[in-house]
């Protein structure tokens, strides 16, 4: 039998790299499972699939970190892929990007004064997921939309150096995520209105303004993800993006993104997002069911927030 003293070195050792362990024992399961699972043009499609959902993951990791929960974002790629295919091919693809972007700093305007107002995250923002969904159907009264131009096609579904360009963009927002959160001020003041918003407010941090920041970064994020995906796509109907919002709190979750808030990383979403694209893959080579699918997830999710919880007892 294990001593306490090497329980509690294993539960330390879990703790910190149980995810990365998670993934490479996920990775051996799949090639024995399915060995077409590293045929190199599995492994692309796998890696172009995480960045489409790593972004909003990202995204929603400030948002969660800070304390709060973004549902509204399925609602941003919705919006934002319609509005880009139609303006792309029209204003060109660098005023197009602007547009998606000033449209993310309206959203993030709008969840994050209303939250800090006391309206509750989750009311909030699955009320403005309604009106943008509702917004994306309205611009073509629910019909799809295509002809994407060469230039704006390449984003989704060119290459770099045998790199295709979507995972090219998702490592320079890892990069630059990971950075912003561990090396600025801005940074900090995310972990300390997650972990203590009073306390926060006393030590003189805005939590308005941080508040606000995290979900333009998060909406931002998601009209980054609907560029990628519609550009690949080449076209765009108003439901695209349903339920990414559950993929994205499952990888943030999964890499231990705490829902209380003041806890997570980026890297370890990105760990958590390749874990939910892997399985994904897996359950479609195996022909799984769809449905069963979304249970699977389902599941997964409630694992690692359960994770969450308990080991938050533990703490207290």
């Amino acid at each position: 039998m294990l001593t306490n003293q090497k329980k509690s070195v294993l539960h330390k050792t879990l703790h910190k790299i149980g995810v990365e362990i998670a993934l490479v024992v996920l990775i051996l399961i799949a090639i024995i499972l399915e060995p077409k699972f590293i045929n190199s043009q599995n492994v692309i499609n796998v890696l172009r699939q995480v960045s489409v959902t790593g972004f909003i993951a990202i995204g929603m990791t400030f948002v969660i970190i800070c304390g709060g929960i973004d549902l509204s974002v399925a609602g941003m790629v919705g919006l934002s892929g319609m509005v880009a295919v139609i303006l792309q091919g029209r204003i060109g693809v660098l005023p197009t990007i602007m547009v998606i972007m000033a449209l993310a700093v309206v959203v993030g305007i709008c969840n994050g004064y209303n939250i800090t107002r006391g309206l509750a995250p989750f009311i909030m923002t699955m009320s403005m997921d309604t009106v943008l969904r509702g917004t994306a159907y309205l611009t073509t009264n629910g019909q799809p939309v295509a002809g994407a131009i060469p230039s704006y096609k390449y984003l989704g579904a060119g290459f770099i150096l045998g790199v295709p360009v979507p995972v090219i963009i998702f490592l320079i927002v890892i990069v630059a995520s990971n950075f912003v959160l561990t090396r600025t001020v801005f940074g900090r003041q995310v972990f300390a209105v997650g972990g203590n918003a009073e306390a926060a407010r006393l030590a003189g941090i805005s939590i308005m303004r941080t508040k606000i920041l995290v979900y333009i970064i998060s909406a931002a994020f998601a009209g980054i993800s609907a560029i990628v995906l519609t550009a690949r796509m080449g076209a765009c109907d108003p439901t695209v993006g349903l339920n990414y919002q559950t993929d994205a709190v499952a990888a943030a979750v999964i890499g231990g993104t705490s829902m209380q808030g003041g806890e997570g990383r980026v890297y370890r979403t990105v760990v958590g997002a390749l874990i939910i694209g892997i399985l994904s893959n897996i359950f479609n080579l195996m022909g799984l069911n769809n449905y069963m699918q979304v249970v699977m997830k389902g599941i997964i999710i409630f694992a690692a927030v359960f994770w969450d919880n308990n080991k938050k007892l533990r703490s207290i």
